[in-house]
């Protein structure tokens, strides 16, 4: 116990403490995760994320002081998301003959997307700033973040939205395809990466090779239309 105690006052005053809470956690939950067969419910990142929340709210750790850790594996962010252009290079000529539905289907969900929020919220009366922070949620939180501030609102409300809308389609997407009996894991992926872009790609990642693929690019396609339209729509509506 004493040993116990020694270390964790060492790793609570360093950087290494942000890094190896992640890590363990992580860790822990994709065995948990593998063990029951890889079942949604027992997504590795919603179980990381509320054990981290947890520990912080338990020993009272601020969030930069976990954040001068956990920023080395933020880094490798940008890294893993260039690696998801890989699977779309072996797949360039099925990508290119269906390039005019893609793109259609893109905008459509996107549309739909962030459309369905701003109504449902514009209806229960949240403010304009929130709407606009609620508008980008299906986009990956960087750039939610980016286009939440250029449409006046509140970027960390962004993130926290775009991060919810990605656990929750990572868990329940599953479920919502199997009711309405959609099959091929290619539409599966492209669906899911549209609506929870990054968090749902990793999880059609791990589910088909093809479904993470068109996960992948719905994710690509969402950063570039959303920040490229919502800007220019904000203006005239």
């Amino acid at each position: 116990m004493t040993s116990f105690v020694e270390l964790w006052v060492y790793l609570s005053a360093t950087p290494l403490f942000g890094l190896t809470a992640t890590l363990a956690a992580y860790v822990a939950a994709s065995a948990v995760y593998e063990r029951l067969g890889r079942a949604p419910l027992a997504n590795p990142v919603l179980w990381s994320v509320i054990v981290l929340a947890l520990l912080l709210t338990a020993t009272d750790t601020a969030y930069p002081v976990y954040f001068s850790g956990a920023q080395f594996i933020h880094f490798l962010l940008g890294p893993a998301v260039v690696a998801l252009a890989w699977p779309l290079w072996q797949r360039r000529a099925e990508l290119r003959s269906r390039a005019a539905a893609l793109l259609v289907a893109a905008l459509v969900g996107g549309a739909a997307a962030g459309g369905s929020a701003v109504a449902i919220g514009w209806a229960v009366g949240l403010p304009g700033e929130v709407l606009a922070s609620l508008a980008p949620k299906s986009v990956t939180a960087p750039v939610a973040m980016g286009i939440a501030a250029q449409l006046g609102g509140i970027p960390a409300l962004a993130a926290v939205f775009a991060v919810l809308t990605g656990l929750v389609g990572a868990v329940t997407a599953k479920f919502l395809f199997d009711a309405l009996r959609v099959v091929p894991p290619a539409v599966r992926g492209f669906a899911l990466g549209t609506a929870s872009h990054g968090v749902g790609a990793a999880r059609a990642l791990q589910v088909h090779p093809d479904a993470g693929a068109y996960a992948a690019l719905a994710l690509g396609l969402q950063v570039l239309l959303a920040s490229l339209l919502m800007p220019i729509l904000s203006r005239l509506f």
